[in-house]
C-alpha cells in the first residue's frame, strides 16, 4: 500500500522503488492523516459544534475526507491506475474505513486531548 500512495507522486516508477519508495508512501500517509486532523482542528476553532457533537461529526468528517481523496486528489495525482468507477462493496468499505478509522479517531482527539 505504501507504494500505491508513492505514485501518487511518483507515477508508475513507485511500484519498481525499493525502500526509500515505501518509506515516502508511509511518511506520505501520515502527512495526509496529520494535514486531515490539521483541517478538522482549524474548523473546531471557529464551529463549536465540531467539539461538542465530536462522534457525529467525525462519522461525517470520515465521509468527508474519503470524498475529497477520491473525487478530487486522486484525479490529481500521478497514480498509473484509474481511480473509478466505484463498485457499491468498495464504496461501503472505503466509507465505513474512513468514517471509524479517520474522522473518528480525530474528532474523538481533538475532544479528550484538544484544547
Amino acid at each position: 500500500m505504501p507504494r500505491a500512495i508513492a505514485s501518487g507522486l511518483l507515477g508508475a516508477k513507485a511500484f519498481q522503488g525499493g525502500t526509500a519508495t515505501w518509506i515516502l508512501g508511509l511518511l506520505l500517509h501520515f502527512f495526509i492523516t496529520v494535514c486531515a486532523a490539521a483541517v478538522y482542528w482549524l474548523a473546531s476553532r471557529k464551529l463549536e459544534f465540531l467539539r461538542t457533537h465530536f462522534f457525529v461529526c467525525g462519522l461525517f468528517y470520515g465521509i468527508a475526507v474519503f470524498l475529497v481523496m477520491n473525487l478530487v486528489i486522486l484525479p490529481l495525482s500521478a497514480i498509473p491506475f484509474p481511480v473509478g468507477p466505484f463498485t457499491v462493496a468498495g464504496l461501503y468499505k472505503g466509507l465505513l474505513a474512513h468514517m471509524l478509522l479517520v474522522g473518528l479517531p480525530i474528532a474523538l482527539s481533538l475532544r479528550y486531548l484538544g484544547k
